[in-house]
């Protein structure tokens, strides 16, 4: 411990890595490649500019803070989702809440219909990307026309100068339903199960940390089979409660995000990251703090009517020490 942030003292042995779900992150100009009409200054929604910064200002402050009481310091990597491309992302690290954290990101556009990505940004004064590349998973709709959605990320890198592998997934929502759309998660689960295993023959006992929104609990198919196969660990397992989750959806908590790991990491080597704990960061500014949906996510809009909030997820973390 060297120096105290905000209160907190700042532990040089420890890293946080975080997922965050951003709700529809668009900047407020109109782009022809994608459908993002609903986030427009003459949208139904009036997505202006002013509330693209205050969404820009809460999510760069909510970032800033996730895993700061317990290691004194910004997270190392943030897997974000739900977002329109890389001009938001960069405005996202260059915010004055975080221009102090030296954040640098990987994006690549995929061809999701609602024009939405996933994306990592990462403190590029520890951490070392050595490669990154896409995988798109190929899924059909009833009439046998093709179903464009979110890409999975891979970026591989150097934290601290040892090797770890971060896999970032937003997998198909349950808009059809839950058993209607399972197929689709158990396609992108396969994708994840084929990404892992060609990480295993490229490298002896790689450090894997799977990340994402997988619209799926810890105990479904999905993540569970994915799991299983690949013996992995998935400590959201032991977060989730009745009372706590990281999305508020009819009137039940679910933790569809979720960080899950290689085995490795739970092993104790000298210098070597081993997981310390994983959590949802659902801080009180964080919440909803009146009516009927008081303590869920604080979200941006409600349907069409603006809202102000920061998302309509909680972000997840795992604390990694030495």
């Amino acid at each position: 411990m060297t120096h105290s942030s905000e209160g907190h003292p700042t532990r040089q042995n420890m890293q946080t890595i975080a997922f965050y779900n951003c709700e529809n992150l668009f900047d407020v100009y109109d782009d022809k490649r994608i459908n993002d009409n609903d986030f427009l200054p003459n949208s139904v929604k009036k997505w202006t500019y002013s509330r693209y910064e205050n969404k820009l200002r809460k999510l760069s402050f909510a970032i800033y803070n996730i895993g700061r009481e317990e290691t004194g310091k910004h997270p190392a990597l943030v897997g974000l989702a739900e977002i329109e491309g890389a001009k938001v992302v960069k405005d996202l690290v260059k915010h004055k809440n975080l221009e102090d954290c030296q954040y640098d990101f990987v994006h690549y556009n995929s061809l999701d219909e609602r024009g939405i990505d996933v994306a990592l940004i990462y403190d590029s004064t520890i951490f070392e990307v050595t490669h990154s590349e896409t995988f798109s998973i190929d899924l059909t709709d009833d009439d046998g026309s093709l179903d464009f959605t979110r890409d999975i990320l891979l970026v591989s890198g150097l934290l601290e100068g040892e090797a770890i592998h971060v896999i970032v997934n937003h997998w198909s929502s349950r808009r059809e339903g839950e058993k209607e759309s399972e197929p689709k998660r158990m396609m992108a689960s396969i994708k994840v199960s084929e990404i892992v295993q060609r990480l295993k023959t490229e490298e002896t006992d790689p450090k894997i940390i799977i990340m994402g929104d997988f619209n799926d609990e810890p105990f479904n198919n999905s993540v569970q089979s994915m799991v299983n196969s690949n013996n992995l660990y998935n400590p959201m397992a032991t977060v989730r409660s009745f009372s706590r989750g990281s999305v508020y959806h009819d009137r039940k908590w679910n933790l569809f995000d979720q960080i899950i790991l290689s085995n490795n990491f739970l092993k104790s080597s000298e210098n070597r990251f081993e997981f310390f704990k994983a959590n949802i960061f659902d801080a009180d500014f964080l919440k909803t703090f009146r009516g009927k949906y008081k303590g869920s996510p604080f979200r941006t809009y409600a349907g069409k009517k603006y809202i102000g909030g920061y998302s309509d997820h909680f972000p997840v973390y795992a604390i990694f020490k030495k």
